[in-house]
């Protein structure tokens, strides 16, 4: 059961229905409408439903979701992480660009930074850029780094962009300086209304400065503006009374926003798990965690030493997308991930996947590659009757020969081929959590290490053996966590605006410029959630600075209160030195505003007797053993299981090896802890 309090975000009577539609599922998480008053101790119950996704249309699963939930119109709210971005830029399938940006620097886009994709080839290849040289036109008029106009623009020029435009399905205007003012920007894009096309104006979307990333940025958003905008409306069919999409900074977002700049979606999924997996890591006692989220498809980490860390420094498919997005780094190592020997005789597992459809060939729907799903059910990790907790079965008997086949091809047992699958996936998962702590500094054993993902509890104990981790942990219904971090993410609207302002520490005229900035951001920021109908008591404003030393390339962020030592104590953070002597400069200054998700908390199970657990047959390095396997459901806390155990539910599996023990805590995740030795 759930207990809902009153808010201005989810009305009395009103469900909150939050879906993250995966690769291989879409799931649905519905937080019932309390009591008809909105009494804050209304029971209200959490469902979960996971349906198989539609890759074709992924709203056509949300729908299909939805109508077998059985909610009435008019009665929900939906949350929504979408993949919907993302998958356009993977696949370049977006609409036809047209680039408008100032003469003789058309070819902005197609220069870059000049670095080299493949360090060893000697004539690296890149994709083309998602404007092709074609649909790109310069026009006059300029303006300096200031804002003051140098040249203006020519009337006529503008009146001649319409007739050019029309070829175009969606248009980006992107002109020099126009973080500092846009008014030349906002020309061009009064010359283009009625066009009939989607105009993305790069001072709306990222006034900051760095002409590539931003003229980038402003192109990845008008290429999947027209296809995302189209699933969003047959969203809308879905009778919710609003609908609002995870952003890629760990904050929703509405639909509206969400149509106008898809760009801020291109994360959406994956910050909905990360916000879940750290609000589960405190409820344990844990503030510093790793998020590891695997899917069917991806695995994703993030490292959060007691908050979220936030990056601009991000590109898909190797186009820059400099928006604030959560610091999350993705390996194609999923369940479905498909195994395979190279030309070398190497043992690959993914990045091609089954996907959902046909899947992993234990599904049953014709797959015929072995995937990681099928070695976990070839072992009995994964048994083949607690599919789905027990809803589904899995054909076992139909992966033994497509495993024997991979076998032969590398001289090896069925078994053993199997564990070499989970082996080689799990180098790859480690390597990532390697990335994101070891190569930044962080030491891994003082992290908990938060699983989650349909596959997630499988291979958690593995990594954290892996890695030096002596904790791990397995929030309540973990396939499903990412819809739940949409149940718990706040309404965001954050600013910025490029200032390039430098200080020693005491500069009265710095210090005003930058309250006077700041002023306008969080002003622009409140006003945006107010419209968005908040209410303006419970916004809440973090101010903070993207900093770095005078001539340096590159910033840190840090808190707008005493920035510059604050900076200095970043810069020692991440580097071990700081030279307080040197001048620092304010680059960018950003204002976040935020108001609360609905309150509601999830009760841990009751205490109880452990159930006398069945028994599961698990194919490991020393033969066939029998292991205990327990319902998640039926675990009470404080509840205590040595491994090797298996623990089942609808959403996934967990995998308790041998020299690990399990306890479910008060809030009801497991606390998986080990050690290699």
């Amino acid at each position: 059961m759930t207990e809902m309090s009153k808010d201005q975000n989810l009305a009395p009577a009103t469900a909150g229905v939050a879906v993250d539609a995966g690769g291989t599922f879409t799931d649905l998480l519905v937080l019932e409408a309390g009591a008809p008053d909105g009494a804050s101790n209304a029971a209200a119950p959490l469902r979960s439903l996971k349906v198989p996704s539609t890759p074709a249309d992924p709203s056509r699963a949300v729908l299909d979701g939805i109508r077998a939930l059985g909610l009435a119109p008019g009665t929900f709210v939906l949350l929504h992480g979408t993949t919907v971005a993302t998958n356009a830029l993977l696949e370049r399938r977006g609409a036809r660009v047209g680039l408008i940006t100032n003469r003789g620097f058309e070819d902005v886009i197609e220069i870059g930074r000049q670095d080299r994709p493949q360090l060893y080839a000697l004539v690296g290849r890149r994709k083309p850029p998602l404007a092709s040289r074609k649909d790109r036109i310069g026009v006059g008029g300029r303006l300096d780094p200031k804002g003051v106009e140098l040249e203006p623009l020519d009337p006529q020029e503008l009146e001649g962009l319409r007739e050019w435009a029309a070829h175009r399905e969606s248009l980006a205007v992107c002109l020099l300086h126009s973080y500092a003012e846009p008014g030349h920007e906002e020309a061009v894009a009064a010359a283009l209304e009625g066009c009939g096309a989607p105009v993305s104006v790069s001072s709306r979307l990222l006034p900051e400065f760095r002409e590539y990333e931003r003229t980038s940025t402003t192109v990845v958003n008008a290429f999947v503006a027209p296809l995302v905008s189209g699933y969003l409306q047959r969203l809308e069919r879905s009778g919710a009374r609003r609908v609002s999409i995870m952003g890629s900074n760990g904050g929703t977002v509405p639909l509206r926003r969400a149509a106008q700049e898809p760009v801020r979606t291109v994360l959406s999924g994956p910050a909905g798990g990360l916000v879940a997996a750290l609000h589960w890591g405190r409820m344990a006692g844990f503030d510093d965690v790793i998020t590891f989220d695997m899917g069917g498809t991806s695995t994703d980490v993030s490292l959060c030493p007691g908050r979220p860390l936030r990056t601009r420094e991000f590109a898909v498919d190797g186009q820059p997308v400099a928006v604030p997005v959560l610091d999350i780094h993705t390996v194609g190592a999923g369940g479905g991930s498909i195994a395979r020997m190279d030309a070398g005789g190497a043992l690959k597992v993914g990045p091609e996947s089954a996907g959902a459809a046909p899947g992993p060939v234990c599904y049953g729907q014709g797959g015929t590659d072995p995937t990681v799903t099928d070695a976990h059910v070839w072992l009995g990790r994964l048994p083949a009757a607690g599919f789905l907790g027990g809803t589904a079965k899995l054909d076992r008997e139909a992966v033994e020969p497509v495993l024997a086949r991979l076998a032969e091809e590398m001289d090896a047992g069925v078994a053993e081929a199997a564990a070499g699958v989970l082996a080689v996936a799990e180098t790859a998962m480690e390597r990532a959590l390697r990335v994101i702590s070891v190569e930044r500094g962080y030491d891994p054993r003082d992290f908990c290490l938060v699983a989650f993902g349909g596959a997630g509890g499988l291979h958690v104990a593995g990594l954290a053996d892996r890695i030096g981790a002596e904790r791990a942990l397995v929030p309540p219904a973990p396939g499903l966590l990412s819809a739940f971090g949409m149940l718990v993410a706040p309404v965001t609207r954050e600013t910025s605006r490029t200032v390039l302002l430098r200080s020693r520490g005491a500069d009265q005229a710095v210090d005003e410029a930058m309250a006077r900035a700041f002023d306008e951001l969080e002003a622009e920021a409140v006003r945006a959630l107010l419209e968005e109908g908040c209410n303006e008591p419970d916004v809440r404003v973090r101010r903070s600075v993207d900093a770095r030393c005078a001539g340096q390339s590159f910033e840190l962020r840090v808190p707008a209160r005493d920035w510059v030592e604050a900076f200095h104590a970043a810069h020692e953070q991440r580097y071990g030195y700081a030279r307080r002597d040197n001048p620092v400069e304010a680059v960018t200054l950003r204002a976040v505003a935020q108001v609360p998700p609905p309150k509601f908390r999830v009760p841990g199970p009751a205490r109880q007797e452990p159930p006398q657990p069945a028994k599961a047959t698990v194919l490991t390095a020393k033969g066939s053993i029998e292991v205990d396997q327990y319902a998640r459901e039926r675990l009470g806390a404080g509840a205590r299981l040595a491994g090797p155990a298996i623990v089942t539910e609808y959403s996934g599996t967990t995998w308790v090896p041998e020299r690990w023990e399990c306890t479910v805590v008060e809030s009801g995740s497991l606390l998986l802890e080990g050690s290699a030795s």
